[in-house]
């Protein structure tokens, strides 16, 4: 994947061949913590949302790499830092996340598909204007895609439960930031000023 800092991005990635990746409520908690940790540093989080099978991050990219203090063999006379991209900051979840799921699975083999997605949704330059990733979506056509592809794919996130017939409502899915924009909950790993700097409105999906 390649980040550029001041860009939307997409990110998503699902199970190996379509298998589960959460089994239980604490699981979708513990990836979301280890989002806060890992991805928030780097991002602002604009959407998100949480499948059985797979996940979707929608982005606005601060800092592609950032200065982390090294956990072993430092001194308090000689601190050591180094630098942590992006990439390397989603590649400690996916293995992290997955090593846990092993564990209480009592498995092994991969988790995730080997290689994580990410569609810059404001950088359009060789991106034909009628496609829009088809392994998780559709083909869709729209006449402005540097304007309307953040809203598509805003709404998108949001209404993959529904989509998927988990839900029959956005805000019935517990795992999403739908939740938030609906007002039925105060989550903090959104940045909604960020979300309103690019004039994206949540639609409050299907009643």
């Amino acid at each position: 994947m390649q980040f550029e800092n001041d860009h939307l991005y997409h990110i998503y990635n699902r199970g190996n061949n379509s298998q589960k990746i959460f089994f239980t409520r604490d699981n979708y908690l513990f990836f979301l913590e280890k989002i806060k940790k890992h991805i928030v540093p780097h991002v602002d989080i604009l959407a998100w949302c949480l499948m059985p099978n797979h996940f979707h991050l929608m982005v606005y990219v601060n800092h592609v790499e950032l200065e982390v203090k090294a956990t072993h063999g430092v001194t308090q006379s000689h601190p050591v830092s180094k630098k942590r991209s992006l990439n390397n900051s989603i590649a400690i979840i996916l293995r992290s996340y997955t090593r846990a799921i092993q564990k209480q699975e009592n498995r092994t083999g991969s988790l995730f598909q080997m290689q994580t997605k990410a569609i810059c949704l404001t950088q359009i330059d060789g991106v034909s204007p009628a496609w829009f990733q088809s392994k998780y979506g559709a083909i869709i056509n729209v006449a402005f895609p540097e304007r309307e592809y953040p809203q598509v794919c805003f709404d998108y996130i949001h209404s993959n439960p529904v989509k998927h017939g988990l839900v029959k409502s956005e805000k019935e899915w517990e795992f999403s930031s739908a939740k938030d924009y609906w007002g039925e909950r105060e989550g903090k790993l959104i940045n909604r000023s960020r979300t309103e700097e690019f004039g994206l409105v949540y639609s409050q999906g299907d009643f």
